[in-house]
């Protein structure tokens, strides 16, 4: 049931900000695009995360919306414009997945430095 829920989360989101982000900068150019970021993903992410179809464990990685609304633009457009398009968008999708290895494996280090820092001052502490 969460997947079904978190797949019914990404899909609306996906939808709603393929289809309402254009008429927010075709009718207000630029600044239609941040009132379309606040209004659309700020309802999308209330929808998702506070109402609660996407949960999150508080232990756990988690991919946000982010990953699900990239996948219903690449597919919407193949599905439109034919595989060109799929094959096309196959280079950004490498250079995101490469710079999120890169994001996770520093978090990972200061996380762990982080970790050690603490036991550090744990053990400083006992001591005295």
């Amino acid at each position: 049931m969460k997947f079904l829920r978190g797949m019914l989360g990404f899909s609306i989101s996906g939808i709603v900000l393929n289809t309402g982000w254009s008429i927010f900068t075709n009718s207000f150019g630029i600044i239609g695009g941040w009132i379309a970021a606040f209004v659309l993903t700020g309802s999308m992410w209330f929808m998702n995360h506070y109402v609660g179809l996407i949960e999150n464990e508080e232990d756990a990685a988690f991919i946000d919306m982010g990953l699900g609304i990239a996948i219903c633009i690449v597919m919407r457009d193949t599905f439109v414009h034919g595989v060109g398009a799929f094959v096309s968008s196959l280079p950004t999708f490498i250079c995101i997945s490469i710079g999120a290895v890169i994001g996770g494996v520093v978090v990972g280090l200061i996380e762990k430095d982080m970790h050690k820092k603490i036991i550090e001052e744990n053990d400083s502490n006992f001591a005295a």
